[in-house]
């Protein structure tokens, strides 16, 4: 049972850092979050620290090192992540199958052959370069036109000082790329790539079929050894007996939870007994790392829903802390602007205006607001609407 716990302490620190480290970044977390502080303590704080140590130890030479080694890695394209990701899918699918194949059912080997591509099919969409999502001199005009500016979080007549022409809207220039990104939502080291208009709906795909692909492992895990931890259980039933310590109270809470985790140990040593690392250290993996690419998912379906990208949540949420702190926000608009902007899905001018509409073009005035829950977001259709976007483009 020791070597379970062990296998459950190290795979859940591996997990839990690496979402800290990767996905702490994020809007939704990085702000007076758990999530938030522990990664500006793994990437800032504990990296400077180290660094005074290492002045006064070597004036320097080893954090040096360290720190081109970590630019390179985190803002300079590189292939790293990448075969490390795809490394660790092949190198457990070629642990996992050959030790279970013999007892999976033809629907399973169907079902697990048609899953196992996905991950490398949408990494490959991902990964590759396209004109809907980078901005060039070729592409520029059909660029400008697939977004208004809301004059909110985008404004007319604002210059790349790198690529040297006028910024779409929703676009943002990528330091990591070397240029512009069409709907920027985030450059991923997971694909080594900018995700935006022509390739942000591949990595949904790849975040969805690699978190199916894993659940499906732990799946298969399960019912290929069950029958054989059975028996075993069986077999050595006394050795497994737990009986909590004299004088507990059962009907605490503690003690259910000592039962229970108890139990799911032993169950663990078990199915590592029967199936051994191949097979149950395998499907371990995949039992307790499948909420991290479906929990992903889950952030940028809101994201959908509420309809903007990565790079605009974190725009929307500087202002409204500004909002909150009671700041003026730094903008002339409305002095500059005083249009009504009127998106319909055909494209066409519209024959009617709600009297919503007619209002205020009538009134001809603005309202000074300090929540964002009075701004309106032009970019948000509704959740269909956004969602046969980013997937139809």
């Amino acid at each position: 049972m020791t070597l379970a716990r062990n296998i459950i302490l190290f795979t859940v620190t591996v997990s839990f850092v690496t979402f800290v480290a990767f996905f702490g970044r994020l809007p939704a977390f990085r702000r007076n979050t758990p999530i938030g502080l522990l990664h500006r303590l793994l990437v800032v704080s504990i990296p400077n620290a180290l660094r005074n140590l290492d002045l006064k130890l070597t004036n320097g030479r080893i954090t040096n090192g360290g720190s081109r080694l970590g630019h390179h890695l985190m803002y300079e394209k590189h292939l790293a992540v990448v075969i490390f990701f795809l490394g660790l899918v092949t190198a457990c699918a070629s642990l996992f199958l050959p030790s279970v194949w013999h007892v999976l059912r033809w629907h399973h080997k169907l079902v697990a052959f048609a899953l196992l591509p996905q991950p490398y099919l949408f990494l490959y969409l991902s990964a590759k370069r396209n004109d809907q999502t980078y901005i060039n001199t070729f592409n520029y005009a059909e660029q400008m036109r697939h977004y208004p500016y809301d004059r909110v979080l985008y404004y007319p007549g604002n210059t790349c000082t790198t690529c040297k022409f006028l910024k779409p809207a929703r676009s943002k220039h990528c330091s990591i790329c070397k240029t512009c990104v069409s709907r920027m939502d985030h450059h991923c080291v997971w694909v080594n790539n900018c995700l935006g208009r022509g390739n942000y709906r591949w990595f949904l795909a790849l975040l969805l079929f690699t978190g199916i692909l894993i659940l499906f492992g732990a799946y298969l895990a399960y019912i290929s050894l069950s029958p054989m931890a059975a028996k075993h259980y069986a077999k050595y039933e006394r050795w497994y007996t737990y009986k909590p310590s004299p004088g507990s109270d059962p009907s605490r809470w503690t003690t259910h939870f000592e039962t229970k985790a108890h139990n799911f140990l032993n169950y663990v040593s078990i199915y590592l007994d029967v199936g051994g690392f191949r097979a149950s250290g395998v499907g371990l993996l995949a039992l307790l790392t499948w909420p991290l690419p479906l929990g992903l998912l889950a952030y940028h379906i809101y994201l959908i829903w509420a309809g903007m990208t990565t790079n605009e949540s974190a725009k929307w949420a500087d202002w409204r802390d500004d909002m909150a702190e009671g700041e003026e926000p730094t903008t002339t608009w409305p002095l500059e602007s005083r249009h009504i902007l009127i998106r319909t899905p055909s494209g066409q001018p519209p024959r009617t205006l709600p009297s919503r509409i007619r209002a205020v073009a009538r009134e001809d005035s603005f309202e000074r607001v300090w929540s964002l829950d009075a701004v309106e977001n032009v970019y948000d259709l509704g959740f269909w609407d956004n969602f046969r976007e980013v997937i139809l483009n």
